[in-house]
């Protein structure tokens, strides 16, 4: 078995051909380029070329032609976020890296570039870090901010309901989950355009990024100062109090990774829901006849057009095989979520629908998976019943061929969904002020609000794993706290529970 790379990082790629040229998308050693127009316009057709050339391990180029794997398979995905081993979420690994070839000037250096949060580490480090940020959340009440996202949709709604027309992804799909989190974090009075426009530029490679993200940490910064002098019932209290021990600047880079990744994922999965309503007849037939339910719609979109279309990255922390390719020590993965989401060995047709299956990858797997997948939930299940409540007649204003998109290789996001409907009054919002975000019982995990399938057993969560102490000779390190990590028998139990509670 041999490596593909004959091209390896440092080597003379020669000139790049011009776009329009037929072997734009090629590059040395014949290798598709996993950026540009093509990865812009068609990732998921550009995804399934490389399928059916190189399986479920193909071996791409990135910016600068610089060598890279991308994972297709489901199980091949499963396995690389799951064994931490073999893959490591350590940046400072990768091989290109160490010679030389990117450097902090390449396009995707915001992505990789080490920084002390949990998405860079493993073991210990990843344990005391990721803890601080699921026990934290484990402490919102999970039926405040239901009813705070319905009010700020309502709110967002009276805005352009009057007028009989309007653009979800920028005046919705945009502010909704910002509006969110700010209350979350406890700063709903930093909500604002500024705000909304900082995070959305800041993941986009523009000139203003670096602008944009110093306005951003600048906003998250003053929160940490004032939550070291006061605690409050909020998300950044819970992280500066945790016996995790966070330092303020931890604390600060780790409510940025939280506020962007909601931020990003949930206004394109808002978007992308509410287009799916708009264009597919069927879908939508099935949501209003009662066929399918809010969160059902929601899960069918996070498996046909995920809020990402891909992770970037893990890197081999030596030489072994996967999807029968030889990968070598400091080899950079790129986890494909639209690939494996697509895969023939777990959808052979996909114009099935997969509602009830979240065997999806859209909040990935493995000890990094998302661990605000069900606020995320929450904020699109609310918020699009909630416009759909209020304009049940909406319609898309322009053809679905018009509709455009901006995407890279981690994502592409609607640049806009015109909409048109019969013009409806405001709705009064009453002026009842932010309540505390704790739960008044102790953590909760009752984000679900869809039913379970007939026939799921109902069984108790695991009890949380508790940490090793150091081995003798070692050096001590901060406490690590006990996780909330469920795997699928906890969540079907959440869902049973939820149910049955009635929300």
């Amino acid at each position: 078995m041999t490596t593909p790379f004959s091209h390896e990082p440092g080597a003379p790629t020669g000139a790049a051909p011009p776009p329009g040229c037929p072997a734009h998308g090629l590059g040395p050693g014949g290798l598709r380029r996993y950026y540009g127009p093509e990865v812009e316009n068609d990732i998921v057709g550009l995804n399934e070329k490389l399928r059916a050339e190189h399986g479920s391990v193909a071996p791409v180029l990135l910016h600068g032609d610089v060598p890279a794997w991308l994972v297709l398979g489901h199980s091949e995905n499963l396995h690389v976020t799951r064994t931490p081993s073999q893959f490591s979420r350590d940046s400072r690994r990768w091989r290109a890296l160490q010679d030389g070839s990117v450097g902090p000037e390449h396009p995707l250096a915001p992505i990789f570039t080490y920084q002390p949060v949990c998405v860079f580490a493993d073991g210990a480090t990843h344990e005391r870090q990721r803890g601080a940020i699921t026990d934290s959340m484990g402490r919102i009440d999970t039926r405040g901010v239901r009813r705070h996202i319905n009010r700020f949709s309502n709110r967002l709604v009276n805005d352009f309901c009057l007028k009989g027309s309007a653009d979800i992804v920028s005046q919705f799909a945009e502010h909704l989950p910002m509006m969110v989190m700010c209350a979350i974090f406890g700063m709903p009075e930093e909500y604002d355009d500024r705000l909304v426009q900082a995070a959305r530029d800041m993941t986009r490679g523009t000139e203003t990024a670096v602008t944009s993200n110093a306005y951003v940490v600048g906003v998250l910064t003053g929160l940490v100062e004032r939550r070291r002098g006061a605690r409050e019932s909020d998300f950044a209290s819970w992280l500066v109090e945790h016996p995790a021990h966070m330092s303020d600047i931890e604390v600060i880079e780790h409510l940025r990774l939280t506020l962007i990744a909601a931020y990003e994922s949930t206004a394109n999965l808002i978007a992308n829901v509410i287009r799916m309503v708009l264009t597919d007849p069927r879908f939508r037939a099935r949501l209003s006849g009662g066929h399918m339910t809010v969160p059902e719609a929601v899960e069918q979109t996070l498996w046909d057009e995920p809020p990402f279309s891909a992770v970037f990255g893990r890197w081999a922390v030596g030489d072994t095989e996967l999807g029968g390719k030889r990968i070598k020590a400091g080899d950079a993965m790129l986890i494909s979520i639209a690939g494996a989401n697509s895969d023939p060995a777990v959808r052979p047709d996909l114009n099935a629908g997969m509602e009830g299956n979240r065997a999806h990858l859209a909040f990935s797997g493995g000890p990094h998976e998302c661990p605000g997948q069900d606020i995320g939930r929450a904020i699109a299940d609310v918020g699009v019943d909630a416009l759909l409540m209020r304009l049940p007649d909406l319609e898309l204003a322009v053809d679905e061929s018009e509709l455009r998109w901006m995407g890279n290789i981690m994502s592409r996001h609607l640049t806009e969904l015109p909409v048109k409907f019969a013009p409806s009054p405001q709705q009064e919002i009453d002026d009842e002020p932010m309540t505390a975000m704790a739960a008044r019982s102790g953590p909760r995990n009752d984000w679900e609000i869809s039913s379970p399938a007939p026939g799921t057993p109902a069984r108790p969560t695991t009890a949380p794993e508790t940490a090793t102490p150091p081995a003798a000779g070692t050096e001590p390190v901060a406490e690590i706290p006990p996780q909330r990590v469920q795997g699928t028998t906890g969540r079907l139990w959440q869902a049973v529970s939820a149910w049955w509670k009635g929300y």
